[in-house]
């Protein structure tokens, strides 16, 4: 029988000069942690939308209960990777 164990899991996020670095954490019970780093450059995260934006933006639009055609922004999914956001 397997004994259920914590499971750690973080992202941490640094922006510099040429981009943003996304540093993704993951640590199960007494194993050693797994880590995996992804970068992307300051084109690719031209006009970039972070969670706490994202709800400043849905409550806008609902508030004006109107959303402009072709709304999409670049976007780091749960997993630290690049995608896109449209509403």
């Amino acid at each position: 029988q397997t004994r259920p164990h914590p499971t750690e899991k973080s992202t941490h996020m640094v922006s510099h000069q040429h981009g943003m670095t996304v540093t993704k954490t993951l640590q199960e019970g007494e194993a050693e942690p797994e880590c995996q780093s992804f970068s992307y450059s300051q084109a690719e995260l031209r006009g970039l939308l972070l969670e706490g934006t994202s709800l400043l933006l849905l409550r806008v639009l609902a508030r004006r209960q109107t959303v402009p055609p072709g709304l999409v922004f670049p976007a780091i999914d749960t997993e630290g990777h690049l995608c896109t956001s449209s509403y």
